[in-house]
């Protein structure tokens, strides 16, 4: 056949184990195509080999999921910066303090480190405005608060969820809210201790610039109509973001699930 074909032998066992190669990639590519499929094209190769191996039992190593990724095209959406990210200045009273964190993100103990931020939300023509504090040694969102309006009201009735945290070091920007005399005094009633980033270093509170990103990556929340509706689309994404979003970072567990290891290797 080799002769009638004018091909060598050596170029037909060549091409028979390129075409093995093949059929192998596309059975691994099925569930990896799933699995990007329902990540709306957002999820990576570390999201993606978590999921296989969380959801499917499938262990990949992480270079082959890179091939096939590459191989058959699925590229994750990439997140882009805020271009409308309001800069407020301080007026009179407000006070910043220092950067007591000093980006000191890799915590051990859940519960005494924590980082804020406001971040907003458009959909239906409107816009809300999300405050949420992190844990930063277990990555979960321990308060939140969703408003149609960017007030005092906003960060105080998120601040106000945090009274069990005595003691603990509370992180943000130097934003209007957080500078205002009135916050300054509900975090010191609550025996807590203010940290801010330095003045135009967004990085210094890396934690929830992240989350941010990964909640506008992950949630379609432009399709709502009403403030009810998206405050539910966000209330269940935390629920999930919790509990079922397993993270690289987090020894590829989720939030909740790496809050209770740290806490079991404290005990």
């Amino acid at each position: 056949m080799c002769g009638i074909a004018k091909i060598s032998k050596s170029g037909y066992y060549r091409w028979l184990k390129h075409a093995d190669e093949a059929d192998r990639d596309y059975q691994d590519y099925l569930p990896i195509k799933e699995i990007f499929d329902r990540g709306k094209s957002k999820y990576g190769w570390r999201t993606v080999k978590m999921r296989l191996e969380r959801e499917k039992k499938i262990i990949m190593n992480h270079k082959k999921i890179i091939r096939i990724m590459k191989k058959y095209q699925l590229v994750a959406k990439i997140r882009r910066k805020n271009p409308y990210k309001a800069i407020i200045k301080k007026t009179v009273g407000h006070r910043t303090f220092a950067n007591q964190l000093d980006r000191e993100f890799k915590q051990t103990v859940p519960y005494r480190f924590f980082c804020t931020d406001i971040t907003y939300l458009m959909f239906n023509g409107r816009i809300a405005y999300l405050s949420v504090v992190k844990d930063i040694a277990s990555g979960e969102v321990v308060a939140w608060r969703l408003s149609p309006h960017i007030n005092m009201e906003l960060v105080l009735g998120t601040i106000l969820q945090m009274k069990q945290h005595q003691n603990a070091l509370i992180h943000s920007d130097q934003g209007f809210h957080y500078t205002n005399p009135e916050y300054v005094e509900k975090v010191k009633a609550l025996d807590m201790i203010q940290s801010m980033s330095r003045k135009g270093n967004c990085i210094d509170n890396a934690p929830i610039e992240s989350f941010f990103g990964h909640l506008k990556d992950d949630v379609d929340y432009r399709i709502c109509k009403t403030f009810e509706e998206l405050n539910s689309l966000i209330e269940n994404y935390i629920r999930y973001y919790n509990y079922e979003r397993a993270q690289w970072g987090l020894n590829k567990m989720t939030p909740v699930e790496y809050r209770d290891h740290l806490l079991t290797l404290r005990a």
